[in-house]
């Protein structure tokens, strides 16, 4: 947190009063089969201060018959007991538990603005807290904690502002949702369907039966085969030299491994995890695969692809393969992206699963022609690059909240230029 220009003092001597709440015996089902919105900490997420539903709803007669309390829309509310600190506001009426408190504002504080500021102090909280099990907070604890105190009048203008960027960053948030499910509905199409000669895709099945024909892959347009894909790319895979030799390791050659998990099924993989050495490579059964190399995680991850940047080895939990001239790489790792739900179904072992390698000698694959795939991937690939776009903004206005918010609670950022 940064240095306060605003005058510190406890967030107490923003709030009127608190109240907590209770939980129903959850022996009389009938206190659990009503339209009353009832919170507790498994309802409060991490990044979010909107609780727009809950888990569980209880009855009135639950809520008579407890130490429920029913609480007003738009009252902050902050958990004190397992996810310390974090704070919530609800925009209905909601039902609240023994790990929560209701945070009602004094006549000159800002509803909005004590939630921004309760979520500001929400790290303070945490580090207050008590507890080797289950962490809490006393409430006398929590409302001594120090927090920067604006001016009323600037207040409700500092909310406005945060509000106003969770407003830009939930929609950015929506338009990726929406550009993601577009990515899977093309997905599912262009590798079912395909696309005709006029670039647009091909009708369904059911609807244009004379454009398809029966394969041992199912219904396939006409101009499309079922092919064993080793028929049309080189099928390899890689090996991890002896980590006892440090002189294997570190020599400038991508290796990908397990540890790049989270690198894969974006496309390409640039960088690597570790590298091995021309002396590694020599004494293994490593070896170079080039660039638009196709790989598939076959063990922890399965079904994890990706198309190789550059030059680079892999380990023995990959398949590897070089395409051929009538398989466009990008066109393979959309299809093996589509099959990712096949290959965890299919993988077999107790401790680790894995696919073995004699199901990829027999892998069949739905094969357009040439041009068709090469449209497909440049489809594809622009739908990658939206969903990207879109994700790097509403990063970026994340970044724009967060360092905006410290400054505005702070006092550093004056709200009147902003406005």
């Amino acid at each position: 947190m940064s240095k306060s220009l605003f005058p510190t003092g406890p967030i107490g001597n923003l709030i009127a009063f608190q109240t907590g709440g209770g939980t129903p015996s959850r022996q009389n089902p009938a206190y659990w089969t009503g339209p009353i919105p009832w919170a507790s900490v498994k309802d409060f997420d991490e990044d979010k201060i909107e609780l727009l539903e809950t888990d569980e709803q209880i009855s009135l007669q639950g809520l008579n018959n407890s130490a429920a309390n029913l609480i007003p829309a738009n009252t902050p509310v902050v958990c004190t007991r397992m996810a310390v600190g974090r704070v919530a506001i609800a925009p209905m009426d909601i039902a609240i538990n023994q790990d929560l408190k209701a945070l009602f504002p004094s006549h000159s504080t800002d509803t909005r603005y004590l939630l921004r500021l309760a979520d500001y102090a929400k790290a303070k909280a945490d580090a207050v807290s008590v507890g080797s099990t289950v962490k809490g907070i006393k409430v006398a604890d929590y409302l001594n904690i120090e927090v920067p105190l604006a001016l009323p009048e600037h207040q409700s203008k500092i909310a406005e502002i945060l509000d106003t960027l969770d407003a830009a960053i939930r929609g950015t948030e929506a338009v990726v949702a929406k550009l993601k499910a577009m990515k899977q509905g093309l997905l599912h199409d262009l590798l079912t369907r395909g696309i005709d000669a006029n670039g647009d895709l091909r009708f369904p099945q059911p609807e244009a039966p004379h454009l398809y024909k029966q394969t041992p892959l199912g219904w396939l347009p006409k101009e499309w085969e079922a092919c064993l894909l080793d028929n049309v790319a080189l099928r390899g895979s890689g090996h991890t030299p002896s980590k006892s030799i440090p002189s294997y390791w570190d020599g400038g050659i991508r290796w990908v491994s397990l540890a790049d998990s989270h690198r894969l099924d974006q496309v390409y993989i640039r960088e690597t995890d570790k590298e091995i050495s021309e002396a590694g490579l020599a004494n293994s059964s490593a070896v170079r695969h080039p660039e638009n190399t196709v790989i598939l995680s076959r063990d922890a991850g399965i079904g994890k692809s990706a198309i190789l940047a550059s030059e680079m080895a892999v380990s023995q939990h990959f398949m590897a393969w070089r395409c051929g001239t009538k398989l466009n790489h990008v066109f393979l790792y959309y299809l093996l992206q589509r099959e990712k739900p096949r290959f965890e179904a299919i993988a077999m072992g107790s401790t680790i699963k894995t696919i073995g390698l004699s199901f990829f000698k027999k892998y069949v694959i739905a094969l357009p022609p040439k041009n068709e795939q090469d449209q497909i991937g440049k489809i594809l690939l622009q739908a990658e690059d939206d969903v990207v776009i879109g994700e790097q903004e509403a990063q970026k206005l994340r970044a724009t909240k967060s360092g905006l918010m410290d400054d505005l609670l702070t006092g550093r950022t004056s709200v009147t230029p902003l406005l």
